[in-house]
């Protein structure tokens, strides 16, 4: 079945950047919508990015301007390239698969701070 496997997370300094990326198996990659969800201790998982089959994309207005959300469907890869990096950017982030019943990486960790 589908799997995602997230990578690139880890501690960098407030202003910096990261760039996180998952890997898709499966055949159904490219006609589904990718999104990059956050979790932070003792908040509900939000979504940061979303994009489309067609490579349309959307964000809240927390990271908008910061964070770039991409996809290679030949690759099947997803990528969130994270600009001037906030403490409060510190979460567990999660790749995610936009089918019915939703598919979920394992997560890694983004730690900014001094």
């Amino acid at each position: 079945q589908v799997q995602l496997v997230e990578s690139g997370g880890g501690l960098v300094q407030p202003g910096g950047s990261l760039r996180l990326s998952c890997a898709a198996s499966g055949s159904i990659f490219s006609i589904y919508a990718m999104a990059w969800y956050r979790q932070a201790p003792g908040k509900q998982r939000e979504m940061v990015a979303i994009i489309s089959s067609a490579g349309s994309t959307n964000y809240p207005d927390s990271v908008k301007g910061r964070f770039i959300i991409s996809r290679d469907n030949g690759k099947k890869m997803v990528y969130l390239q994270m600009n001037s990096l906030k403490p409060e950017d510190t979460a567990v982030y999660y790749c995610n698969m936009q089918t019915p019943r939703a598919y979920w990486g394992q997560g890694t960790q983004v730690t900014v701070s001094s």
